[in-house]
């Protein structure tokens, strides 16, 4: 009687992609959570931007919470991507495999960045200054453009001759 043969175990690789998609799933429904409080704080009003001064203080005020709740978890959200996309770079998959796991970040970047426009599409007429919120912003762009880089490899950006 020949033994079952064992089921190969999982690479590194297989793993971290397993890892990712799992955290990718509860950052996701961390985001969503957010972008449906941040929605019904917002219910007051279909115009945007709004004027404060036209609202009422307890809307506003639960509307301020929520956009601080969603501005946090921006910045952080965006700090985790940028060390999270440093480091499937530095790891030692293939280039085939590295691109995969970005791809599925990219995909959650695309995701993420909708939700995180709401800062600035759902907001008052005259905004306060906030030069993290612009920092932040700056950043996710660059973390996006660099894994769509690295998705697409510098040799796909040279002219063919």
């Amino acid at each position: 009687m020949t033994s079952p043969t064992p089921a190969a175990s999982p690479s590194a690789f297989d793993k971290a992609r397993q890892g990712l998609w799992t955290s990718l799933q509860k950052h996701l429904e961390t985001v969503y959570a957010a972008e449906r409080d941040f929605r019904a704080a917002t219910a007051f009003t279909e115009a945007f931007p709004f004027s404060p001064a036209a609202t009422e203080p307890e809307a506003l005020a639960g509307y301020q919470r929520q956009r601080a709740r969603l501005r946090d978890l921006f910045v952080d959200e965006t700090t985790q991507l940028d060390s999270l996309v440093k480091a499937v770079r530095t790891k030692s998959y293939q280039e085939d495999e590295k691109k995969l796991l970005l791809l599925m970040i990219l995909g959650y970047l695309d995701i993420a960045e909708s939700i995180f426009e709401l800062l600035e599409t759902r907001r008052p007429s005259k905004p306060d200054k906030d030069e993290e919120l612009e920092e932040t912003t700056a950043r996710f762009g660059r973390v996006k453009s660099f894994v769509r880089l690295n998705i697409k490899g510098i040799a796909g950006l040279l002219p063919q001759l």
